[in-house]
């Protein structure tokens, strides 16, 4: 797969057809839902008041090692504590993609606290499904930075790469019911809780349940709507 979708919870990064052909149309062709093309090539870094978010670079393994070595990090999503050469590894593979131009494809953003240079946790998007314009969102802070608003902040700028730019018609993120801390930033982005799966997945040792947010290109423009004027 050329991209990589780091979950704010647990599970792989694979695609599984899931769609069969209707009545009538034995070949399987089924058109895509209505909407422009998609594709996104941002111009980096994208700039938030506070952040930066930018492709990843040799020059972050300090920083990354910092928290992805860290096993309360990775207790809830779907890869383990890293050395210095699985860092290595995921920069010259999975984390060297800077666009998005098909559906299996994901971009993996690192979070740099302007002024600083100093990266503070990275955040991704995945493209699922270009017949159903749909993506997937995904966040990992470091904990010595948390508390600040940096994964909110950061995670509205990737949605507004998948609305604004990438013309998606839903986003999802996939959250451990434990996670508490993913859970309230699913909803201060303003996802809806859409389904609790319980004990879905045997995950590190265990089950476990999930968690489904979502949010609508339609719920995200009234989010973003101007508030009338007052007379």
């Amino acid at each position: 797969m050329a991209g990589e979708l780091v979950r704010a919870t647990r599970g792989g990064d694979s695609l599984v057809p899931t769609d069969t052909p209707p009545p009538g149309d034995p070949a399987g062709v089924m058109p895509l839902a209505p909407g422009p093309p998609m594709a996104l090539r941002p111009a980096y870094p994208i700039q938030t008041s506070r952040l930066l978010l930018r492709p990843l670079t040799s020059a972050d393994t300090d920083d990354l090692l910092e928290y992805r070595s860290i096993p309360e990090v990775c207790r809830y999503v779907p890869f383990l504590p890293m050395d210095r050469a699985a860092v290595a590894q995921k920069l010259a593979d999975a984390w060297a993609r800077t666009e998005i131009t098909d559906e299996g494809q994901g971009v993996v953003l690192g979070v740099e606290v302007a002024g600083t240079g100093r990266l503070v946790g990275d955040v991704n998007l995945f493209l699922h499904s270009r017949k159903h314009r749909c993506a997937e969102v995904g966040w990992v802070l470091s904990p010595q930075h948390s508390g600040r608003g940096y994964a909110t902040e950061a995670a509205h700028a990737v949605l507004h790469l998948a609305f604004d730019e990438m013309k998606v018609h839903r986003v999802m993120a996939r959250v451990d019911a434990r996670n508490l801390p993913s859970v309230r930033l699913a909803q201060r982005l303003g996802m809806r809780q859409e389904a609790h799966l319980l004990q879905n997945e045997w995950f590190k040792g265990e089950w476990g349940d999930e968690f489904d947010f979502a949010l609508l290109e339609s719920e995200w423009v009234a989010q973003h709507r101007e508030p009338a004027a007052t007379p």
